[in-house]
């Protein structure tokens, strides 16, 4: 039998399926993670999130399952400090390679 091929991986997943814009894609389903966390907490029901957050179930449920694609960054952040959290944003100063990247620290 052949020996498997194993590689590491990049420690984001997007980076390593390809994913334009690997940082944000991770950063997204960061945000969309801690909300998740933050609605179970609170108990709340898909139903009684949505009218926190001012969306309909059934979009809820597609940004609970992962399904980032109608959201975008601002509005995760919004839905965090409608759900009672805290949101800081830190910049850096310039990387000397130019480009920096997107990224969300948990606390």
């Amino acid at each position: 039998m052949a020996a498997e091929r194993v590689e590491r991986g990049s420690g984001n997943g997007f980076a390593d399926l390809g994913v334009p814009d690997p940082g944000l894609a991770l950063a997204k389903a960061d945000l969309a993670a801690r909300i998740l966390l933050v609605i179970e907490r609170a108990g709340l029901t898909q139903a009684a999130a949505g009218k926190r957050l001012g969306i309909g179930q059934p979009k809820v449920s597609a940004l609970l399952r992962g399904r980032l694609e109608g959201f975008s960054t601002d509005r995760l952040v919004r839905f965090l400090t409608l759900l009672g959290c805290d949101v800081r944003i830190s910049i850096s100063g310039p990387r000397p390679e130019g480009r920096g990247g997107v990224g969300v620290v948990r606390s």
